[in-house]
């Protein structure tokens, strides 16, 4: 844990439960924990720098990133959709060349089949339990106790702090 400089987390079913809810206008919400935005405000206050990997293109999640002030934000990375943008595992190679660090001191925290490069490739590979069957068997997955969107950032934050000291 003392060698984690990089936090990054999927969105969906990591800081949401990977539900879409939609208005009858066809406006889509997400719900988001609050005790996973305390622990990314913690780490960033331990001098952790804190990011976003999302598929999404989302206002939603811009607003979430700008609230917690997260220094990173990847809209659209890894998207099927957009064959032509960044993977999540450039994105972060991006951001670890910017400070400095290889991608062993980082934590990333996903739970879909777009996410498992970039589990594959850092040193602090985690997933809520509710991850995919190719997530989980990411070799050196951590999975934690507490499901997408309930805590489990919070709880990987606080794992982190506490191994920091």
């Amino acid at each position: 844990m003392k060698e984690i400089k990089l936090f990054l987390t999927d969105v969906d079913g990591c800081l949401t439960d990977g539900g879409m809810y939609y208005t009858a206008e066809g406006e889509v919400m997400k719900r988001f924990c609050v005790y996973d935005g305390m622990g990314m405000v913690c780490l960033q206050q331990a001098g952790i720098p804190c990011g976003i990997l999302t598929s999404e293109n989302s206002p939603i999640v811009k607003a979430r990133a700008e609230k917690l002030k997260l220094q990173y934000l990847y809209l659209g990375v890894g998207s099927k959709v957009n064959p032509n943008c960044l993977t999540k595992l450039q994105a972060a190679q991006e951001i670890c060349k910017e400070l400095g660090i290889s991608l062993d001191e980082v934590c990333f925290v996903g739970d879909d089949i777009n996410d498992v490069e970039l589990l594959s490739a850092v040193g602090y590979p985690c997933c809520p339990p509710n991850a995919r069957p190719e997530v989980l068997a990411v070799q050196g997955i951590h999975v934690l106790k507490t499901p997408g969107g309930q805590g489990a950032i919070r709880e990987i934050a606080d794992e982190i702090l506490v191994g920091r000291g």
